[in-house]
């Protein structure tokens, strides 16, 4: 096993700047984690808590999916649909717009300084920018938005004929290889060089969308992530503020319980 090394945020932009220019080289950012400093979706969460929106029945389930997922007993599937189905029958209008205040709001002020420098060193150089991630689309989209990205791989609510959500997600849904699939396709339809491509994320499950390019760069990885990066010498950025992860997601909702029950 290699050792790991380490690239510094101010490495990692001279590389890109010495790159090769042009559209024919991707660089593929995952959300939770990489671009944004925790989970966008416990913001959401948050959000309805404050608003009263939450039953018991949903909270505990909340409490219960997030614990589980972080120890690895629920698929990703089951968790995202669950979360759909909390709601099933709301307006995606409304979902949007309560997207682009809460990132205002909230999200925003997470977002990772170096990264966004990172994503302008790409854009700067005329590489195909993609946001990959396994977040909702009212979740992503606000961030890629702000950052000027304008192709997003992301998770998107069924809708039925009146714009209003089913209860379920639009398959296939967007994790681990799915992921990986989704960004070869992207490559192969837009004239994107995979082997010259670029993909930054934190989680276990992009180890099969980091296989893929040519230039992997986990970004404050999981333990999983971090043992895939060793073994294949992947370079390594940790970025100030460490990494939270889903453990920080049951905190967020905690203090937000306390909150309103005071």
């Amino acid at each position: 096993m290699a050792p790991v090394t380490k690239l510094s945020p101010v490495d990692a932009i001279a590389e890109i700047r010495a790159s090769t220019a042009g559209p024919g080289i991707g660089a593929f950012f995952d959300l939770d984690g990489t671009l944004v400093d925790g989970f966008t979706a416990a913001v959401h969460v948050g959000d309805r808590i404050r608003r009263r929106q939450v039953g018991i029945g949903e909270l505990l389930g909340v409490f219960e999916a997030a614990l589980r997922y972080r120890f690895g007993r629920l698929e990703f599937e089951r968790l995202i649909v669950r979360a759909a189905g909390y709601l099933r029958g709301e307006s995606l209008t409304e979902l949007d717009e309560l997207g682009e205040r809460l990132f205002v709001e909230r999200v925003a002020s997470r977002l990772y300084g170096h990264m966004h420098e990172i994503v302008q060193a790409h854009q700067e150089r005329g590489h195909t920018v993609v946001m990959s991630s396994s977040a909702l689309s009212i979740q992503a989209l606000p961030v890629a938005r702000f950052l000027g990205i304008t192709n997003v791989q992301c998770n998107h609510f069924e809708l039925d004929e009146h714009g209003r959500l089913t209860g379920g997600i639009v398959k296939p849904i967007v994790w681990g290889t799915t992921k990986a699939a989704a960004v070869e396709q992207f490559c192969a339809a837009n004239g994107v060089a995979v082997h010259r491509s670029y993909f930054y994320a934190d989680g276990d499950e992009d180890a099969a969308s980091m296989s893929l390019v040519g230039y992997p760069r986990p970004v404050n990885p999981r333990s999983g992530l971090a043992a895939a990066a060793a073994a294949h010498g992947w370079p390594v950025m940790c970025l100030a503020s460490g990494r939270h992860g889903p453990a920080r997601t049951v905190r967020y909702l905690a203090k937000h319980v306390r909150r309103d029950r005071g």
